[in-house]
Order: structure tokens, then C-alpha cells, then sequence
């Protein structure tokens, strides 16, 4: 993790994976990604009465914190860092 920090429980499979995603990102966009990621996934964790912030959470905030003008990119990202996001697509 570059930097933000964790108020809740991450699942550690999730937290590899957010944090691969994380190191694929250009460098410029790593430390907003993080911070607004980070606190989205964690506010769904939440919102479903969860303790542990799981893969689904941090896929949802990915979609709903990143630009749809970088959406190939974030595609590509959660693909290589094993994310699977079209589980959770049109949920």
C-alpha cells in the first residue's frame, strides 16, 4: 500500500490483488486512486454489514471512483491483477 490508511479488515487475496492493481497504474494517478478507491470500498464493506473488505467491494469502488474516461485502463489493470469484475457487473 503506497500510503492511505486501512480502517477496516481487508481479505487478504482482495488486498494482493488491490494491491497489484494499484502498482499498474501510472504513477501520477496511484496516490488519488488509492485514497478515493481505498475509502469507497471500505464505506461498501459498510453499507452490506460487512467486517472485511471483500473483492466485490473494491471492484464497486473501482467503477464508481474511476473516470469512465479510464475504464479500458482500469479493465486492463483488474484483469492482469486477477480482479474478476464482470462477476459483479450489472449487480
Amino acid at each position: 500500500m503506497i500510503g492511505f490508511k486501512r480502517t477496516m479488515e481487508w481479505d487478504r487475496a482482495t488486498l494482493d490483488k488491490y494491491d497489484k492493481m494499484i502498482k499498474l497504474m501510472p504513477l501520477f494517478h496511484q496516490g488519488i486512486a488509492e485514497k478515493v478507491v481505498n475509502m469507497k470500498a471500505e464505506e461498501n464493506a459498510r453499507a452490506h454489514g460487512g467486517i472485511v473488505v471483500q473483492e466485490e467491494d473494491v471492484v464497486r469502488a473501482f467503477f464508481a471512483e474511476v473516470p469512465k474516461s479510464f475504464y479500458d485502463l482500469m479493465i486492463s489493470a483488474m484483469d492482469e491483477a486477477g480482479f474478476n469484475h464482470k462477476r459483479y457487473m450489472g449487480k
